[in-house]
């Protein structure tokens, strides 16, 4: 229970610092995030669900999605994909592990080309299954 805690308040912080740190008003074009790796004390990870317009074929969705850039843009390079699944129904659900500076490089990415094809829904997490395994094996 305590480990839970202390993860949970982890993430506040690094939500609320993420919060304090960003400019009011619309956002511009980023410069390019410095291209760190992802390293134990640097990185979050990042789950991305990417819901399709059903009113409007998949031929037409992925036209959109050229054009714009999506192929080309995302994922950015030096950000690690977890996992990338097609939900049936939703649309693809991605995983992405990044350093911490580079989140707000991955969002305007998915505002610029992403939007139009796809309504966004974004849930920071962490890998919790050793933390997991441990406590079962503990409770045998």
């Amino acid at each position: 229970m305590g480990r839970t805690i202390v993860s949970l308040l982890a993430i506040a912080a690094l939500a609320g610092s993420l919060s304090f740190n960003s400019s009011a008003g619309a956002q511009t074009a980023a410069a390019p995030a410095e291209n760190a790796a992802p390293t134990a004390d640097n990185a979050v990870m990042l789950t991305i669900f990417l819901k399709h317009d059903q009113s409007r074929p998949l031929s037409e969705l992925n036209a959109q999605l050229e054009k714009q850039g999506y192929y080309k843009a995302f994922p950015p390079q030096g950000v690690e994909v977890v996992s990338w699944y097609v939900i049936m129904g939703i649309g693809q659900v991605v995983t992405l592990r990044l350093p911490a500076s580079r989140l707000r490089e991955v969002n305007r990415i998915l505002e610029n080309t992403a939007w139009g094809s796809y309504r966004t829904e974004f849930y920071p997490n962490y890998d919790y299954k050793a933390i997991g395994i441990a406590a079962h094996d503990k409770a045998q």
